[in-house]
């Protein structure tokens, strides 16, 4: 995986060379294996390479012979039947190199604004084309890559990461509010707008065409086959899912470089690894995490009897308290575009651990829940009127009623209401709409950019097999009662494992991903109240007393509202102050900003 950034001026002129090198060494974690430029006529290119495929010839900018320039951070998986067709087109394209990311340059050439439309992979891509004068970005449609844009006087900028921006002086710091709300409340942000005022996203799917430093035109690629649920027997339905299943994770492993995979004990990481070991004539690496001395579930016994049985190479950490306040400032740090997720702390060891291990690409679960509906919350969507439903997604926020937050908003809801006010016009079940309203913001906005920025913080890309085209248009149209029944989501997935994988006892009560964030912050609550409520960006937002008191609260919700809180102390403190974090938790927050 790469980082990509670029300006375009208003006026035709050069830009800077001195932010172009901020922009390229702001990104250097993300491609520390070389680096390129690109410069025309009021466009300026950079891109840093992490390589994957093609490690001798890949190396970016690419540029077709009429000076159309290429940079991509992206593994496109079908390369190799891109490459044929187009080789053997009437057009005699000549490929200079074996890299996935060169076909989409000449599809370009060929097919225009919409070149993204054939590929299968996860992309953020960058094209200047002198020609008609453009710049064109595009992302992948479920946003596995990100990619950022700000428009300014000068022009008009992008790159894969906020930070760049920030580094780079093209936008000042700061915290827009109707997206501090959202990170507060679900703990992640919606649609265009991000927290950092006058940086945005390029939305899933969305390519943008530029013209002297301006947006002139936008068009977007669903990653969801918006239409109802197809007819499909059971028997049917699970020799396709076997047939589509197999074909993305095969072509998911295209790699010149050493895999793993991240391996929880659920369905949908006992899946992939079935699938892997069926499909590698070596042991798969495999990466789990677990909690010792706590309450949470710990799936590690599951993963190893497992990992045993498939006869893959097991590696565990134990994730323990003295890591949670040693690495939460990096974490934070890591983390520009914020998610208040704890699932990003033994996802940051566990990435180490990979890379210690040898591993460069690791295959992962995200997106199973999603399209084979695995979330407790998609029965009550599923529920008739005369029952209480059905329910609205996330009614509820993590401060509604605590009395913490000097000025509570009761807008934080508007980016969800937005994506069901749109899906809601599409034919859909239920169910489906449940689906599509979680892939619109919570998958991108949260779980990709957890596994986005936690590896690419060590220089190990994350894949996802279940975020495919053809899985997605597959398992989106299945009937709801092959996604849920009898009470039970991942119905049809469950149904495979239990034959394909006897040992991950799919019908077995499974206990989610979960971080005891709220008993170990419980246990330290007196100390690290004070300073939480102390912090500058937590002061300008909740009142200081019951901040503090609030840490030395026993319930639930008081634990995830406290968990809120620390995330954000930390991730403003460096993102708005500037202050780069000073030891372990403790450490930071006693030191001034």
């Amino acid at each position: 995986m790469c980082g990509i950034a670029g300006i375009m001026t208003t006026d035709g002129t050069a830009p800077d060379q001195s932010t172009l090198d901020i922009l390229q060494a702001a990104l250097r974690h993300r491609g520390p294996d070389g680096a390129g430029q690109h410069l025309g006529e009021g466009v300026g290119l950079v891109h840093t390479r992490l390589a994957i495929i093609d490690l001798k010839t890949g190396d970016q900018p690419f540029q077709s012979p009429d000076g159309t320039a290429l940079i991509a951070n992206a593994e496109i998986y079908n390369y190799l039947e891109l490459r044929e067709t187009l080789v053997a087109g009437p057009q005699d394209i000549q490929l200079k190199t074996q890299s996935d990311c060169e076909p989409a340059l000449y599809l370009y050439c060929r097919d225009g604004v919409d070149f993204a439309n054939q590929m299968r992979g996860m992309y953020a891509i960058a094209i200047h084309d002198p020609n008609e004068g453009q710049l064109i970005l595009a992302r992948d449609p479920f946003g596995i890559k990100p990619l950022y844009y700000v428009e300014g006087p000068f022009g008009f900028a992008f790159a894969s990461e906020p930070a760049a921006l920030l580094k780079a002086g093209l936008v000042g710091p700061g915290v827009a509010e109707q997206p501090l709300h959202e990170l507060l409340q679900i703990q992640f942000t919606t649609g265009r707008h991000t927290i950092h005022p006058d940086i945005h996203r390029v939305l899933p799917g969305e390519t943008l065409v530029i013209a002297q430093g301006r947006i002139v035109d936008r068009r977007r690629r669903s990653a969801l086959p918006l239409t109802p649920p197809r007819e499909q027997t059971e028997t049917a339905a699970l020799a396709e899912l076997e047939q589509v299943l197999m074909d993305s994770v095969e072509i998911h492993q295209r790699s010149d470089v050493p895999y793993g995979m991240f391996l929880s004990g659920g369905i949908d990481s006992s899946a992939l690894l079935t699938l892997m070991t069926r499909l590698n004539d070596q042991p798969v690496h495999a990466f789990t995490a677990g909690f010792s001395g706590t309450k949470v579930h710990d799936e590690r016994d599951q993963a190893r009897a497992l990992a045993r049985q498939l006869g893959a190479e097991h590696y565990e950490i134990d994730f323990v308290e003295s890591d949670f306040w040693a690495l939460l400032p990096e974490v934070a740090a890591v983390l520009d575009d914020p998610a208040a997720d704890y699932a990003t702390l033994p996802t940051y060891k566990l990435a180490a651990k990979a890379k210690a291990a040898g591993m460069k690409v690791v295959l992962s679960g995200e997106g199973g829940d999603e399209l084979f509906a695995g979330y407790g919350r998609y029965k009550d969507a599923q529920r008739s009127w005369w029952v209480g439903g059905p329910r609205i997604m996330r009614r509820t926020g993590r401060f509604d009623r605590l009395g913490i937050l000097r000025q509570p908003s009761d807008t934080w809801r508007d980016g969800i209401r937005a994506a069901e006010s749109t899906l809601g016009a599409a034919d859909l079940s239920r169910l489906q709409l449940a689906q599509a309203i979680d892939c619109a913001d919570w998958l991108p906005n949260d779980l990709l950019i957890k596994l986005d920025r936690c590896l690419m913080a060590h220089g190990v890309e994350g894949r996802t097999p279940f975020l495919d085209p053809v899985v997605a248009n597959f398992a989106y149209r299945l009937p709801d009662d092959l996604k849920l029944q009898n009470g039970k989501g991942k119905y049809l997935l469950r149904r495979w494992l239990a034959t394909a994988s006897p040992m991950a006892r799919p019908f077995d009560r499974k206990f989610g991903f979960t971080v005891p964030v709220a008993e170990w912050i419980r246990s330290r609550g007196e100390k690290l109240g004070p300073l939480v409520a102390a912090q500058p960006g937590v002061h300008a937002i909740a009142h200081p007393d019951r901040v503090t008191a609030l840490y030395q609260s026993s319930g639930k919700r008081q634990g995830f509202a406290a968990w809120t809180l620390l995330f954000y102390a930390l991730w403003h403190r460096h993102h708005v102050l500037g202050a780069a974090p000073q030891g372990d938790v403790f450490e930071t927050l006693s030191t001034s900003a």
